[in-house]
């Protein structure tokens, strides 16, 4: 008797499988669709004018000699290397730390009282203003060192760049399945080389790509870098001293009365935008080539295991 009522529910569910669907719900399906791409596309539009602007404005007015002289050559040189140099030490403060919040709130703490309040504090710092963190910086670097510097800045956008990474990090390890993480202790794998092996190198894309938009961050901020980096229109001295930087320079550009040097803005502009655009290749194509490794490595211990 079960068997025969199994077989007729086998038989509705297989039927209501293959019923197409109504008219009116593939209608609404298609203008949802339709929709979403309007929208999408309609939300496109004006990031693809600023690129554009910046394209042909800054395009019109570069020159080669611009990335190898310091500005009082009337080049940008020690404001790349400047940006370039306050970014790193922000991302050498910022990923390690950052990494492993979200390590302990996504494995260890996970809905503890700890991780609670550390979700919260994390939360709050990705809503405070730049200048707020700029001052912070100042009181906390610049005073102690009486001086504006490059270790200042980066500092300051450490700061900016910790919460992104943290909690990016922790939604990606969130979204591995569990069922990796109990496959590799049925294994012999210990909590710390699951986390290690499996989770992690499974979320590594994820975790790049937050690392990817907290450095596009910091690369971008101007107020922070004013507080504790301020400018200088030569070559720094050291990490101690006033350093140069893009997003400075444009405000100082901006504010100039004088049209020449105000063109000079939107080279600038696209100086920092393909800056940023590196970042992001450069970290997409050190993940891919550690993917691809991984999986190498994957396919001959697994060849060698069936020549055994």
């Amino acid at each position: 008797m079960s068997g025969f009522l199994n077989s007729e529910l086998d038989e509705s569910l297989v039927k209501e499988l293959c019923t197409p669907l109504p008219s009116a719900r593939k209608v609404f399906t298609y203008l949802m669709n339709g929709l979403s791409f309007a929208l999408s596309l309609l939300a496109f539009f004006p990031l693809a004018s600023i690129f554009w602007q910046i394209i042909v404005k800054g395009s019109s007015s570069f020159k080669l000699e611009m990335l190898y002289q310091p500005l009082i050559d009337n080049g940008f040189a020690n404001a790349i290397l400047g940006t370039i140099l306050m970014v790193c030490i922000g991302g050498l403060l910022s990923i390690p730390i950052g990494i492993m919040t979200g390590i302990f709130l996504a494995e260890f703490a996970k809905a503890s009282q700890a991780a609670n309040f550390v979700r919260f504090i994390t939360s709050i710092l990705t809503g405070v203003p730049s200048i707020v963190v700029g001052m912070f910086a100042y009181g906390v670097v610049v005073l102690t060192t009486k001086e504006f510097s490059a270790l200042a800045g980066g500092f300051a956008l450490s700061v900016l760049m910790l919460p992104v990474i943290a909690l990016t990090t922790e939604e990606a390890l969130k979204l591995i399945p569990s069922d990796q993480r109990l496959a590799s202790a049925a294994l012999g794998g210990t909590r710390l080389q699951t986390i290690l092996r499996v989770v992690i190198t499974a979320a590594v894309p994820a975790i790049t790509t937050g690392i990817s938009l907290a450095v596009a961050r910091a690369a971008g901020e101007t107020a922070p870098l004013i507080f504790t980096a301020l400018f200088s229109q030569n070559w720094s001295d050291n990490l101690l001293s006033p350093t140069a930087s893009l997003p400075v320079l444009i405000f100082n550009l901006y504010n100039n009365p004088d049209p020449e040097i105000g063109q000079l803005v939107w080279t600038a502009s696209l100086i920092l935008l393909s800056l940023a655009l590196f970042f992001s290749l450069f970290s997409r194509l050190i993940t891919k080539k550690g993917q691809k490794r991984v999986k190498l490595k994957k396919i001959v211990s697994q060849t060698e295991y069936e020549h055994e």
